[in-house]
């Protein structure tokens, strides 16, 4: 056997590979594991070039995969005003934020906040414009709702939008109108998209380098060696976006990125295909986001069943966004239609979200054989808020993880970030727990356990994006990617678990992050 370039000793190897559960000794030669055994066989691959990491009995386990983030949104809520509940308390703190930083703005520029929530405000309502043009009268101001379904745009802001009263709805979303003058309020929703895309000033190459090595600093922290780029707004500039942070080293993490339908033709005209790319950086599925605004659905079910057709005959997955009955009842008719027309088995087209599904839905995305993509961690962020707010008998189907496991369907664990918490442990702490940072408990009856939790960050993860062959597990021949943590969730209090801390984390046998 060759000698190793890197080995791990000592450890505790959670190894989430069925044929060999756990290991001492993890080899590495390149950027692939070589031998996953006990310590007495370090002699067997130990060279005189060999780095020897001693774990001190720590806790090795596959780097973490968030199946579901937004690289980009968390860049612009980095550069933009913090109003979480953390931060602020009622709208009249709102307005004394975006006046403090109005001070300290040129006339003119734009001021962006992130991250309120109208169910925290003292008001317990969304701020409107008049309540920003007191704050910023001489700037356009945007604040985005922490979902990033609805944002507020002050009449600056509104104005360089486009939006007046005789202004149209776009399909798909609502512009709120004062009651008393027909006005537009300034509150936007499903608009988020075309603000960021078609009114405020994109970010230079110059702000995306400064952001871009903090934010990879971030996800090596949390032990994210693999990332799942979902926003439907991706397209081949963005792709070649992402290849310059790949190529000049500035985010180590793995990348497959999904993109917009309408983006297809992009890609197709360049020949490039599902799983174009290399291992760090990889061409994902269509992405489909699908809403309900004043109980229209939109895309219409008849265009979503032609668009999604479209792309499972290019050869791409779908990723399909649905949170309501209704959304995800569109997603399994669009699936059903595929299926009726062409065989959809191995295709592993995902449900995004799936955030309420009843018995009757369940059932179907059962015979689909669908792959689901949760956000756990939105139960530990939102759950004393659904508690409050959604309906009792609403509340059974909320963030069903057991229910979908136990279906024998596949669940890949992600945070939606920069909406929800991106730290893996922190989702695997809400799997388990089913708490919210309350302390109060949804559904606890579709509890899982730590080992179910955790792969769903590692081997669900992978499998959703076709790659279980290379990563998700730490078994000879697969990618070097693992996390050395405090301690051990399989044996910590599960109370304990979102404490636990990532210590080190190596992508492709390279150490790329340490305490």
């Amino acid at each position: 056997m060759p000698s190793a370039d890197l080995i791990l000793t000592n450890a505790n190897v959670i190894t989430m590979n069925p044929a060999r559960p756990s290991a001492q000794l993890v080899a590495v030669k390149g950027n692939k594991i070589l031998l996953v055994a006990g310590n007495d066989q370090l002699g067997e691959v130990r060279g005189a070039k060999t780095r020897v990491i001693d774990c001190g009995g720590r806790v090795v386990v596959p780097g973490f995969n968030d199946a579901h983030c937004h690289i980009f949104g968390f860049i612009r809520k980095r550069r933009s005003l913090d109003l979480s509940h953390s931060s602020v308390k009622s709208i009249a703190d709102i307005k004394a934020a975006v006046r403090r930083q109005a001070q300290a703005t040129p006339r003119g520029q734009w001021i962006i906040g992130s991250d309120y929530h109208e169910f925290y405000l003292a008001e317990k309502r969304h701020p409107n414009r008049r309540d920003l043009d007191e704050a910023a009268p001489e700037h356009p101001v945007v604040l985005y709702q922490r979902s990033l379904h609805a944002c507020v745009l002050n009449s600056l802001a509104l104005a360089r939008a486009g939006i007046i009263r005789e202004t149209p709805e776009p399909a798909g979303a609502v512009i709120e109108r004062e009651l008393d003058t027909g006005e537009p309020s300034g509150l936007l929703f499903e608009m988020v998209g075309y603000i960021r895309q078609k009114v405020l000033p994109p970010l230079s190459e110059d702000e995306l380098a400064e952001e871009i090595a903090s934010v990879n600093r971030h996800y090596l922290s949390m032990g994210i060696t693999s990332l799942q780029e979902a926003s439907v707004s991706n397209d081949y500039a963005r792709w070649q976006s992402l290849k310059r942070f790949k190529d000049d080293g500035s985010l180590k993490s793995r990348v497959s990125m999904m993109f917009g339908f309408d983006a297809l033709p992009q890609f197709q005209e360049r020949g490039m295909a599902f799983g174009s790319g290399d291992g760090h950086l990889r061409l994902g599925g269509v992405k489909f986001l699908l809403s309900e605004a004043r109980g229209r659905l939109q895309p219409p079910l008849d265009e979503l069943k032609r668009q999604a057709l479209a792309a499972h005959r290019a050869g791409f997955p779908l990723a399909i966004h649905c949170v309501e009955p209704g959304t995800v009842e569109a997603a399994a008719a669009a699936l059903e239609y595929l299926g009726n027309r062409s065989s959809i088995a191995g295709r592993r087209h995902r449900l995004e979200h799936v955030s309420e599904c009843p018995p009757q839905l369940l059932e179907r995305l059962k015979k689909l054989r669908a792959v689901v993509v949760t956000q756990p961690a939105f139960i530990y962020q939102n759950g004393e808020r659904y508690l409050a707010t959604v309906p009792a008998q609403r509340q059974r189907w909320l963030y069903r993880i057991k229910s979908f496991i136990d279906a024998g369907l596949t669940v890949a664990g992600s945070s939606d970030s920069p909406v929800a918490p991106d730290n893996p442990l922190l989702g695997i702490y809400a799997a388990v727990t089913r708490r919210a940072e309350s302390g109060q408990e949804l559904l606890p009856e579709e509890a899982i356990s730590v080992q179910q939790a955790l792969a769903m960050y590692t081997t669900s993860a992978a499998y959703a994006s076709f790659e279980e062959d290379s990563k998700g597990s730490i078994a000879p021949g697969k990618l070097a990617d693992m996390v050395i943590l405090s301690a051990d969730p399989l044996r910590s209090p599960p109370e304990k678990i979102k404490d636990i801390r990532v210590e080190m984390t190596i992508i492709g046998g390279g150490v790329a992050w340490e305490v």
